[in-house]
């Protein structure tokens, strides 16, 4: 598998996102937690070297279906988590930024994973989700995880669902390592973010990586698009292979973790880092039309 860097920490460039480890809506825990673990548990064997998680998936129940199935974790394994957010009894996403909150999500997360340090802590912003002004301060928020960092309990900072803004102060404030938006070849709004990343060298995870957050959204219109379809052709892989080889060749520190509760799933993903796109490729998809988040 190719390799890229998250921080100074060489990784596969295709992990795996344990998100649909949960159960539906990703709230509470999986219909069959033992074929959950088993899908992890062939990630790991087949070269996935970085999982992402949350707390707050389930909640409660991703961070424990990995410290079941891996536990002890093999050395090169990198586990990155997100905090900023809690859950409600009905499984809605609240803000949940303050300094003192963070440190606690980042005491659960160690807890949960029986780990010591965390090697990335992603903090969701909600910058696009609420007014101006009612988010705590960012250089606050950095700073409970610097802390956090100095203490040896992280090793890496990111920030996840930001402006371009909020990426420049990150950059100058905390020395961050990477940056999780959503963006795709179907959603490429984050274009400027991206380069700020590739003037920085800072890993891009993209999330919805296929252009929908839910649903079939994202698939539907990949496999309607008639660039991709013919990319796909080509190559004999399916049009959701082909976005992913898409981002894969967009930026050489992206890192994708596509997420799925099923192995036959979780092999077709890891077989796109074998995709090698050429520039008549490149310049046939970097034309898809952008299709709207959601739709």
């Amino acid at each position: 598998m190719s390799i890229s860097f998250l921080g100074n920490k060489s990784v596969h460039r295709v992990g795996f996102g344990a998100m649909q480890l949960a159960g539906p809506n990703i709230f509470g825990p999986p219909a069959d937690p033992e074929a959950a673990k088993g899908v992890l548990r062939h990630a790991v064997a087949h070269g996935v070297d970085h999982i992402d998680t949350a707390q707050f998936y389930g909640p409660d129940v991703v961070n424990d279906l990995i410290r079941e199935a891996l536990h002890p974790y093999p050395e090169s394994l990198r586990l990155a988590t997100k905090v900023g957010a809690v859950r409600d009894e009905q499984g809605a996403w609240l803000p949940s930024g303050d300094p003192a909150d963070l440190k606690r999500q980042v005491e659960q997360n160690l807890r949960s994973l029986r780990v010591e340090r965390l090697d990335l802590v992603n903090l969701r912003r909600f910058e696009r989700d609420i007014p101006d002004g009612t988010e705590p301060p960012l250089a606050d928020q950095l700073g409970a995880l610097s802390e956090l960092r100095d203490e040896g309990k992280i090793d890496l900072i990111g920030i996840s669902s930001v402006k371009a803004d909020t990426v420049r102060a990150a950059i100058d404030t905390a020395g961050i390592a990477a940056v999780q938006n959503a963006y795709s070849i179907l959603n490429r709004t984050d274009d400027a973010i991206l380069e700020l990343c590739r003037a920085h060298a800072i890993a891009f995870v993209p999330y919805f990586p296929l252009g929908s957050a839910f649903g079939s959204g994202g698939p539907k219109h990949l496999a309607a698009d008639p660039q991709v379809s013919a990319v796909a052709a080509k190559y004999g892989i399916t049009p959701t292979q082909v976005a992913l080889a898409w981002l894969l060749a967009r930026y050489e520190r992206m890192l994708l973790i596509p997420g799925t509760s099923s192995i036959a799933h979780l092999e077709e993903n890891l077989a796109v880092d074998a995709v090698t796109l050429d520039a008549e490729d490149l310049a046939l998809l970097d034309a898809v039309e952008p299709v709207p988040l959601g739709a």
